[in-house]
């Protein structure tokens, strides 16, 4: 799984936001960014739901949006967050051969890595957009970057939709529907927060109240140069 192309090498006819930075207003690239990020529950609903038509952890994505949109970006992320969900889930099945729980984790380690790698993505063509916007002199650093606030927007979705699920069981009996429930409202809460939140995050980068920088998470047990594992194996 992978995105249509690096978000940070996008040619600037795709940017949207970022090719017009230098000649649309602020108010006009950060409204239209706000906008778009209102939209990502919608497009991770939509992603989670094409994804469960197969309900296949081998089906081929076919991303509904235009190539380069950020909408593109984000459903491509949520469908590698959709496959790995159920990539866990087979995982845990009691009964599953050893040799295909192996190479399941090693899959699950492939598909992490490249999650990680997606999210920097979103986070450099952020610190793009932003590029241009100068911090006030008391400016700070938010604790979590928008892409990575974006990512637990992701997840929530496909929670969502899987308690939802829950919630309809016909095998299951009254206490566990009620329970699952007021899982979903609290589910849902947290989903209207979260939106709220990295809304006032970009308004907040936008007008230089905050500013953000792109950390890597510098895994390092799937480096063959840092685990010792991999790297001792060669002497």
């Amino acid at each position: 799984m992978h995105l249509s192309g690096s978000i940070g090498s996008l040619p600037a006819k795709s940017r949207g936001p970022i090719a017009s930075g230098r000649n649309a207003s602020k108010h006009q690239i950060y409204g239209k960014m706000n906008r778009t990020i209102s939209r990502a529950n919608e497009v991770f609903d939509r992603s989670v739901a094409d994804y469960h038509i197969t309900d296949n952890v081998d089906a081929e994505m076919r991303n509904p949006y235009p190539e380069g949109s950020l909408e593109a970006i984000l459903y491509a992320k949520n469908w590698v967050d959709a496959v790995q969900w159920h990539l866990e889930d087979i995982i845990r099945d009691p009964a599953i051969d050893p040799v295909e729980a192996l190479a399941l984790k090693r899959r699950i380690d492939r598909s992490n890595q490249v999650r990680t790698d997606m999210v920097e993505d979103i986070d450099t063509w952020f610190r793009t957009l932003y590029e241009n916007v100068t911090p006030l002199p008391d400016a700070t650093i938010n604790t979590e970057s928008p892409a990575w606030a974006i990512d637990r927007l992701s997840i929530l979705a496909l929670k969502i939709w899987h308690m939802r699920e829950q919630t309809s069981r016909t095998d299951a009996d009254p206490a566990h529907l009620e329970k699952c429930a007021g899982r979903l409202a609290v589910l849902l809460e947290q989903r209207e927060d979260l939106t709220a939140a990295i809304s006032r995050l970009l308004d907040d980068i936008g007008c230089g109240r905050k500013f953000m920088k792109v950390y890597r998470q510098m895994k390092m047990y799937n480096d063959p140069a840092t685990n010792p594992v991999l790297y001792g194996k060669k002497g």
